[in-house]
This record gives structure tokens, sequence and C-alpha cells, in this order.
């Protein structure tokens, strides 16, 4: 299964390869870029607006903050179609020479499922770098389709179950889980030398009106319920809160879309009962980016690669809060599959991904990726035992030049024939 996703995105790759060699351009300073660029909120200022649009000159050389705001309709195959707003912003806190452009994004949106979502994002870095603050707020009503627990098979059960004396068979069936959700996420960073920072926080996550919408069957029967009854959680309502110790090497010339360097992130995890968690877990969650620009006379040109694990070590985290497939912090790992669709007590996530213009303004580009993900059950499956794959392609949409925003919109194809489209706000990492 591996090797035919493989071959897909060599061949793909290959041909995008061969299209991008027409697009090359002649080497150019950073101001004469951002010149030629158009994005899409500058299009609709000019439509809107009556101002004389800023030049990119001035706007590099004068301007320290730069906001867009655009409605939005998307599709996901977890939430349906929604329809909202998305906000990106950047702003400089100090010299842009020898200070990263600090992000926020914003988003809101109600979709066909009845479903909703707030989320509140920031990546901000003062002058010099000498602090990083990133935080996420989300709150939303939402829906997953739960297959248990584990990769390696169609969809895999939690094997016997036994309650009140009562004997309960193995059911691999899928279940819809609806339920509210709070997750409040900050950290803090300090710069101890180039690029490298330390630092603490907290995390929150709070999980309210959880519904097996299991229709025709027993609630003793879907993963959830027997999940928690198993590790001793209230099956419809749980807390995961924890203090955050992290560790970060981070030489990246942009957060929202890097050109070139690394990103890597150790975080160790531990949910705390003084901090309202129903039961005590130790995690450590690894990530590690890289970004090799292919090009001089096209930086944008580029092949990234995703690392992304999460070990449990000690305890037990509720069944909603498992790491999976989109439980990053923007939700986009493992595109091809739904939200929760592959997940265990630990999960370890790779990806690969090449990106290039297709316009000479820069407004359209587009991407290939290719990615792999494996889960444990704590029983019978083995971490890296067994692999899911994933692969696509994707186009962009500039969405704020100054910050690197794109509107993502992508195609992805899996293993058991699951497919989907996929749409966000800037890169999946």
């Amino acid at each position: 299964m591996i090797s035919h996703y493989c071959r897909f995105v060599l061949a793909l790759c290959f041909f995008i390869f061969g299209a991008c060699g027409l697009l090359a351009q002649t080497n150019r300073s950073i101001e004469d870029s951002l010149k030629m660029q158009r994005d899409a909120s500058g299009f609709l200022n000019s439509i809107f607006s009556s101002k004389k649009p800023v030049t990119a000159d001035t706007s590099i050389q004068e301007k320290n903050f730069f906001w867009a705001i655009l409605p939005s309709a998307a599709y996901n195959p977890s939430v349906g179609f929604a329809i909202g707003a998305t906000s990106a912003a950047g702003k400089y806190f100090g010299d842009r020479r020898n200070t990263i452009l600090s992000v926020m994004n914003a988003g809101a949106y109600i979709s066909t499922n009845g479903l909703s979502t707030l989320e509140l994002k920031h990546n901000a870095f003062t002058s010099r770098n000498i602090w990083n603050l990133q935080g996420t707020l989300q709150v939303g009503k939402t829906i997953a389709k739960d297959n248990g627990l584990g990769t390696g098979r169609r969809s895999i059960g939690d094997g016997p179950f036994h309650m009140d004396g009562q004997q309960f068979g193995n059911n691999p069936d899928e279940f819809p889980i609806r339920y509210t959700y709070i997750k409040i996420n900050e950290r803090v960073y300090r710069k101890i030398t180039e690029h490298i920072y330390v630092g603490a926080g907290l995390s929150f996550n709070f999980y309210n009106n959880i519904d097996d919408d299991r229709k025709s069957i027993p609630v003793e029967d879907t993963h959830n319920y027997r999940y928690s009854i198993r590790k001793g959680y209230n099956p419809f309502r749980y807390n995961a809160n924890g203090i955050l110790l992290n560790f970060q090497y981070n030489s990246r010339d942009q957060p929202n879309r890097a050109f070139k360097g690394i990103y890597a992130d150790v975080i160790l995890r531990a949910n705390q009962g003084w901090l309202g968690s129903n039961h005590n877990a130790v995690q450590i969650k690894t990530e590690f980016r890289k970004y090799w620009s292919l090009s001089d006379a096209d930086p944008e040109n580029v092949l990234a690669f995703w690392h992304w694990a999460n070990y449990l070590i000690s305890g037990s985290v509720p069944y909603l809060d498992l790491p999976g497939t989109g439980s990053d912090a923007y939700g986009r790992i493992g595109r091809a599959f739904i939200i929760g669709r592959f997940k265990g007590p630990s999960f370890v996530y790779n990806e690969m991904e090449y990106r290039f213009p297709l316009t000479a303004n820069k407004l359209l580009s587009g991407v290939a990726f290719a990615n792999v993900e494996s889960a444990n059950n704590q029983r019978d499956i083995k971490l890296w035992s067994r692999w899911e794959p994933g692969a696509g392609v994707g186009l962009r949409l500039l969405f704020n030049k100054y910050t690197r925003s794109n509107m993502c919109f992508d195609y992805a194809r899996g293993s058991y024939g699951s497919s989907g489209f996929f749409l966000g706000v800037n890169e999946v990492f």
C-alpha cells in the first residue's frame, strides 16, 4: 500500500519540478520581490478602497504591522461545508534585521453539520527574539468519527469488554462523537543562545456534552465509553490539564511560511490533578521541521519535512485527548483522513511536501505531499509497526504577502479508500 502512494507522489513531483522550470526568474531583492507580488487582500482593497495602496518598498522599510481579513468558505470531511471569516496579522516588535515577524491568526466558522468554532492563535517574538510567546485558544462544538485505537486495520476494535459481570464482544465499527470543547495552551520561551530557547507553559483541555451518536446500538459498545470506563473517566465529560516544560531550536526565516531553516521542539507535559485533570499523566511531544529553498531566483521553491510525535510515558489521558490525526495545534496532521481517524496512547507522523510558485506574481502556488502515521493501542498493535499512508496535491492563494499567509486548498487520498478536500489558512507546517 505504501509503495503505491510513494510511486504516485514521486511521479507527481517529477512532473511538477519540470513544469516549474518554466517559471524561473532573475534574482532580486526582498523589496523588489514584494513589489512584484500580488495577494488577495491587496486585490480586494483595490476594489473596495479609494485609498492609494501602500507600495511594497514603503511597507518593507517603514511599516511594522500588517493585517488582513477575508470572508471564508471551507470544507473538511470531519465538519462538512463551513462559512466564516479568517484574519491574519503580523508585527515586528523590534528591528526586522534581528527580530522574527510575530504572527497572529483568528478565525470563526459555522458548518452545515451544525458545528461551530472560534480560534485565536499567536506566535510572538520580542526585540532580538529574546522572548517567544506561543499560544492558542479554541472554543467550539464539533463531531469526530471514531474508529478506535491503533493503525493497521480498516476499523479497529478495543477487544472484549466486561462491566458489572456482563460480557461485551469486540466492536470495530465507526461511531460519531459529538462534543463541546475549550482548549487553552500558552507557552513562554526564553532565548539562551542563538536559535535555542527554553521555557514553560500551561495547557487546559475541557471536553463536555460528549454524545456517542450510536443510533441503534447501546452506548456500552462505543470505543469512547469502553476506554473511559476502563481508565476511570466519566464517559460524558473529562479534563486534561497540565504543566509544560519546553526546549526549542528555531532558525526559520519566518513562522507562517518558512523558505529555509529548522524548527525543533521538545515538550514534557505533566497532567496534574491539582490543575483539574481527572488523572495524572506524563507525555513527551517531539516536533521537527526542516525547510530547503531550492532556488536563489525563486526562494518559494521549497522542500519541507515534518515529524510530529507524542509518547505516553506514564498514567493515562482521556479518550478525546489521545494524540492522532489532526491533533496538532492547527488540526492539519494527516491530510487524506478525517480528524481522529487514527489515534492511540502514542502516535508518530512524518510528512514531506514540495512547494512551488505557479504565477510570476506569486498570487498562486502549488504543493505536492505524502505522509505516513502510526499509532499503538497498548495491546496487540505496537507503535512503528503499522503505518497508514496518504498523499495529494494542493493550490495556494497568497492571502497577505507581507506575512506570507496563504489560503490552502488540498485534495488527498489515503489507505482504505479515504479521500477528501482540506482547506485552511497558512501552510500546513
